[in-house]
């Protein structure tokens, strides 16, 4: 990374519009889904497959996606069966319909090893109420008392609410892997740090690459700790991951997201982002001069008051970035008697 960060363009100026498609290259359609909370959609990408498509990443497994997916089918996708569908990482905005596609029109799930496993698995974990380690991290990252008394006795958001049971089965991709789909043929290169083992798709025919949430223009991907995993690091993997694509990219590359519109000058998104982190961790970090809970590092970390239905993202982002300075030697951290974590710079 050369420290001369250029501004992204955006050769598409207008999304989709609903139940239609934008013709992004030949044999290449941008589709968007509709989603109940920011981003208010998610991106879907049919490859043309001649006798069928390839569809990345699926939209969550709710009527009103389905809905909207009948009728992409019938609209832009003429009618052709969804003979594969490929899902980036394993986040229900992206895995959500994979299952009824399988079930429902015979697609071949293609993912990740992790994303599959995790989804399987976070089906089957359907809770009436929080459990006992999700109260017990949330206490630990400071929850205002009024927030964690409502969400302690209120049903949490299940995974198997919006995502459709998935058949057994699927196939792996994995890093350096190639797969021919809408007459090209595409190089998997994985990410991690917003979801483990995500997938990124590169052309090896032209100068297009499906980023899926790894790289998001004009936002930056959330990157959560989990009661699952509380002391995990996914700003520091995400940043490797960053640094480890910025040599594949180039400004010439359409870079088909997630979230948001189609874009060039990956190479340049890639530096900024990297560029962002460390300036939020210099932030943080100064902040931390006296001993601060999680939850009072939001304003410092996303620069304005965070809502309560955002609260449970910044929540998890905020431990994400304090769990990097400490495994970086550059805070500690301490308990209280009634279970609170406190950072310190040191």
């Amino acid at each position: 990374m050369d420290g001369g960060i250029r501004q992204v363009s955006y050769p598409f100026p207008e999304p989709p519009r609903p139940g239609g498609a934008v013709e992004l290259a030949d044999g290449v359609l941008w589709l968007r889904i509709p989603l109940p909370m920011r981003p208010d959609h998610i991106n879907i990408y049919a490859l043309d497959d001649g006798d069928g498509w390839t569809v990345v990443d699926t939209g969550l497994g709710t009527d009103k996606a389905r809905e909207a997916w009948t009728e992409l089918l019938a609209g832009p996708l003429g009618g052709r069966p969804v003979r594969r569908v490929i899902v980036t990482h394993h986040h229900p905005d992206h895995v959500g319909n994979a299952g009824w596609l399988q079930k429902t029109h015979g697609a071949e799930l293609v993912t990740t090893r992790t994303a599959w496993l995790f989804a399987r698995m976070l089906m089957l974990d359907e809770q009436p109420l929080p459990t006992d380690e999700l109260l017990a991290y949330w206490r630990a990252a400071g929850m205002a008392e009024e927030i964690y008394a409502e969400r302690e006795i209120t049903r949490p958001m299940n995974f198997a609410d919006v995502v459709a049971p998935m058949p057994l089965g699927f196939t792996r991709i994995a890093q350096g892997d190639e797969l021919l789909a809408g007459g090209r043929l595409w190089r998997v290169e994985i990410g991690h740090g917003h979801a483990p083992e995500q997938a990124t798709l590169w052309s090896l025919d032209d100068p297009l690459v499906i980023t899926g949430d790894q790289v998001l223009p004009g936002i930056t991907p959330n990157l959560g700790v989990y009661a699952t995993e509380p002391g995990a690091d996914p700003v520091g993997d995400w940043i490797g991951s960053c640094r480890k694509l910025h040599p594949l990219a180039s400004p010439e590359m359409l870079a088909l997201p997630g979230h948001r519109r189609p874009f060039l000058g990956l190479d340049s998104r890639l530096e900024e982002l990297v560029v962002h982190q460390l300036a939020a961790l210099e932030r943080l970090q100064a902040f931390l001069v006296t001993p601060r809970r999680a939850t009072e590092c939001f304003e410092v970390l996303f620069g304005r008051p965070i809502g309560r239905s955002e609260y449970g993202l910044a929540l998890g982002e905020a431990v994400g970035h304090l769990n990097h300075l400490q495994r970086t030697g550059r805070v500690v951290r301490d308990v209280t008697p009634d279970g609170v974590w406190l950072w310190t710079a040191c």
